[in-house]
Order: structure tokens, then sequence, then C-alpha cells
């Protein structure tokens, strides 16, 4: 990973299991990637699944790659041993380490940022992108704080209306899906 540039970071529970058991774990998660994370990152969006988790980020032009690699590792260590201290559980909560993908063009990033709000909707979870509260839709498409890029996000689709309008067209179009890996 290098300094200033964009990655897509994924993983899932080992053997598929459940990452998040209750509604709090979504919060912690976020809670202890802000801890571990937010001087190296800066986060464009995510979404939490009950199995795995996206984030789509671009690292600080200040990290190299030991510092990036040791705060990720740090927060999925945290995360798995609370989770493993809370429910009465023992060994690797995450599957391998986790994958990471530079996403190196432009015309990708609007893709990526849909295909992310859009996977509890795909998973059949939520019938909307705004449904699913686990993710940072909502947060890009209203006013309140954030830790987001929000205004550059907005700016890559042309708007917040764009933004809404371009999930609804990628959500409509399974041809588009593909294209992504």
């Amino acid at each position: 990973m290098e300094a200033g540039k964009y990655y897509h970071i994924y993983n899932r529970g080992v053997n598929r299991e459940t990452i998040f058991k209750e509604g709090k774990n979504y919060s912690y998660f976020l809670e202890r990637y802000k801890h571990h994370c937010s001087l190296l990152v800066e986060t464009l969006c995510y979404c939490l699944m009950p199995n795995h988790f996206h984030l789509f980020v671009r690292l600080k032009d200040d990290t190299n790659y030991e510092t990036v690699t040791k705060g990720f590792k740090d927060f999925f260590i945290s995360y798995a041993k609370s989770i493993n201290k809370s429910y009465d559980r023992t060994g690797s909560l995450f599957q391998n380490k986790y994958k990471k993908k530079e996403i190196d063009r432009e015309a990708y990033f609007s893709m990526i940022i849909a295909y992310l709000h859009l996977n509890p909707v795909s998973s059949g979870l939520v019938k909307f992108p705004d449904d699913w509260k686990f993710s940072s839709y909502k947060s890009l498409i209203t006013e309140g704080p954030t830790q987001l890029c929000r205004e550059q996000v907005l700016e890559w689709f042309g708007g917040k209306e764009s933004f809404i309008e371009f999930h609804q067209l990628f959500q409509d179009e399974d041809e588009t899906k593909p294209l992504l890996y």
C-alpha cells in the first residue's frame, strides 16, 4: 500500500461466520477503526455486513506501508479480542489477512462506492441502500457531522442528486456489477 493511493479493503468472518453479532458490534467496529486508522487513512465510504465488511479509503500522504499495516492489524486484533471476550469464543474471527485492492482509475471510484452501498440490497437484507444503517450511504447524503470525505465523494458524482441517481441506476443495471471484479 502506498501513500496517496486509494484502496478497497475487505474481509469476512472465518468460515463465513457472523462478525457482527448485534447492533452494538457495528458501532464498536467503527469506533475501533477510527481509533486505529483515522490518522492513517481518509475514509470515502464503508459497508458493514453481518459476516463481512468493505472500506474504501485513501492513504494519507504522510503514511508508509509499515505504519498502515500495523494500524490495520491492531484494529482487527482489537475488534476480534473484544468479540471473543464478549461472546465467549476463541480463535480467529476473520478469514486470513484482510484483502486490499488498489483503485487506480477515477471512473472506478463511483462504481466501487455504489457497489459497497448496494451490497445489503443485493444480499436481500434491505430494499434500498438508505435502509441499511451500517453503511456510509446516509452519512454521505445528509448534512450531519461525519468523518467521511463527503464533499469529495459527492463531487465525483456531480452532487448529491447525481449520487442518489447513480445508485438507483447501478441498482437496476445487473450488467455493470461484473466489471468490479
